[in-house]
């Protein structure tokens, strides 16, 4: 597998990706994928919706080898959480 090299600065590839999301992709992919993850190449738009984050991932790299993938669960505001949480407390 070929090394691959981030094209953009933290600030710039989250702006690009969260903007793809809302304005191309959201509306798309919120109604039944609640939960899942969505892995989305910030240069081309081109996304793809799986159970976790690698097979999202995988599936995208399949189509586009050299994407720039930004990532984030499909009706939360991060991919992952950190640390205990109470159940019932997102």
């Amino acid at each position: 597998m070929a090394n691959r090299e981030p094209r953009y600065s933290k600030e710039e590839f989250a702006n690009r990706g969260n903007k793809i999301y809302d304005s191309q992709i959201k509306s798309e992919v919120e109604a039944g994928n609640h939960g899942r993850i969505v892995a989305i190449d910030i240069e081309t738009g081109a996304y793809e919706v799986a159970d976790d984050s690698l097979a999202a991932a995988k599936l995208l790299l399949k189509r586009y080898p050299d994407a720039q993938i930004f990532g984030l669960r499909v009706g939360y505001q991060a991919v992952h959480r950190f640390g205990a949480h109470s159940p019932g407390v997102a």
